[in-house]
């Protein structure tokens, strides 16, 4: 709806938020299905295809010890507004780039018009660097118009950027683009924000 969004929390509360000027208004909440024992949520995507909604989101993971956990599950509403998730399914993910022992193996989802899962992974050592971080194809989303979703995310991820020296943990995938606004959280740095052509067919 138009000036409605959803917002994840961390620890996986899903908040249907208005916004209104300067305002923003929480009308609905809900938790995520299938959370996982330490999963920690830093991403969030919503596809709309065949009339239907999924939803994507996972566990940034955290180096080579535990890698990330990518969740999908078909979205509705209930008439009084709560989020309500179907069955998810899970797929594990290790990103290419970065590898060292600090990495959120993702740290940002975005979804292309075609349905291509753009995925930012991040290295973080601390307040002061060094960072390391990386733009990649993970794979692909469909929705069928009974609102099955269907997640295959590639054997070996296609890295589309690398940014040394940058913890990008932000990525959006600007509808009817090839863009993807990319977005750092360089802690004690700062942050940057900048688009690249990420997001094409």
């Amino acid at each position: 709806m138009p000036g409605e969004y959803l917002a994840l929390a961390s620890r996986g509360i899903v908040y249907r938020l208005k916004v209104t000027g300067s305002a923003a208004e929480v009308l609905d909440y809900s938790p995520l299905p299938g959370i996982g024992e330490g999963d920690d949520f830093e991403s969030f995507a919503l596809v709309a295809r065949e009339g239907k909604l999924a939803a994507l989101w996972a566990d940034r993971g955290a180096g080579a010890e535990r890698s990330a956990t990518l969740y999908a599950a078909p979205l509705t509403f209930a008439p009084w507004g709560q989020p309500q998730f179907g069955a998810p399914t899970r797929r594990a993910y290790l990103a290419a780039y970065p590898t060292g022992e600090g990495t959120r193996h993702i740290s940002d989802i975005s979804v292309t018009d075609s349905g291509r899962i753009i995925v930012s992974s991040a290295s973080d050592a601390g307040d002061d660097t060094p960072f390391d971080s990386a733009v990649s194809d993970a794979g692909r989303v469909t929705v069928s118009a009974a609102g099955r979703v269907r997640v295959a995310l590639a054997a070996l991820p296609t890295v589309l950027g690398t940014f040394p020296g940058y913890k990008a943990e932000a990525v959006e995938c600007l509808p009817g683009t090839s863009d993807a606004l990319l977005g750092t959280d360089d802690e004690n740095l700062g942050g940057h924000v900048r688009a690249m052509p990420f997001c094409g067919a």
